[in-house]
This record gives C-alpha cells, structure tokens and sequence, in this order.
C-alpha cells in the first residue's frame, strides 16, 4: 500500500510543499526516526545537555584546556625545529624506525618483519636514535 508524504516536513530546506507516494513500511520508518529524533532532543533539554564530550571534534579540548599563547606557540615551534634538526643528524634508518614506532604507532616487531630483519636490531636502533637525540639535544 503506498502513503502521500511530504518532503517539507522531512527535508525543512524545501520551500514548498512536494508530495510523494511511498510505501508503507518507509513512512513508518521516517515517523519512527521523527519521532525519536523529538525524544532526543527533548531529553537533552531536560538534561541541560547540550553538546557530547565523546563527538571526537576537538570541543572537550576546547573546553578542558586553555589556548595557547603566542608565546607558548613559538616555544613549541622553536622545540619542533630543535627535534627536526637533531633528527637530520640520525642515520637515516634509525629516524624511520623511531618514527614508524612513535608517530605510526608500529610495533618493534612489526617494523622487524616489513625490514625483514631481527627483532633485536629494530629494538637496539631505536633505542641508539633516543640516546643519541637525548645528547644533541642536551648540547643546543
């Protein structure tokens, strides 16, 4: 059995009235979503809440830590170029198994078998590359 609806109240960018037919289970399911959509916001009215802390935009960032200053912002820059300049002093190996571990999150054993090569290598370069930026950092 098919049912008329109209498009303007779903879509509120429509500015005149368009009527379609549907079948009966699609408008059962678009007023089950209205519906629930007015339950939610009814209960996030009654809960004073007005935005999520867990929608992984940024906001709980926002509101849990204040900005940075200028200031602040150019010491972090400043120490990010120390870190580059100290990391171009690496052997080329070490720097891209510290960043595959640090940055990209792999595994020593997972670098160890795309490299193709022992476990123990992986852990003892990455350790060296630490060391040895820990001491040119400590010297600028």
């Amino acid at each position: 059995m098919k049912i008329k609806i109209n498009l303007r109240e779903i879509y509120p960018y429509y500015q005149t009235d368009i009527w379609v037919e549907v079948e009966e289970e699609t408008a059962r399911e678009l007023r089950q979503f209205a519906l629930n959509e007015s339950a939610y916001i009814l209960k996030r009215y009654r809960n004073r809440a007005y935005f999520s802390l867990n929608r992984e935009d940024g906001i709980e960032q926002e509101a849990l830590l204040n900005e940075a200053s200028p200031e602040e912002l150019l010491m972090q820059k400043a120490s990010r170029e120390e870190l580059y300049k100290a990391l171009c002093q690496l052997p080329e190996k070490w720097v891209q198994r510290i960043y595959a571990h640090y940055m990209l999150g792999m595994s020593k054993v997972a670098i160890a078998r795309s490299e193709q090569i022992d476990e123990s290598t992986v852990r003892k370069s990455i350790e060296r590359g630490l060391r040895k930026l820990e001491w040119i950092l400590k010297i600028e």
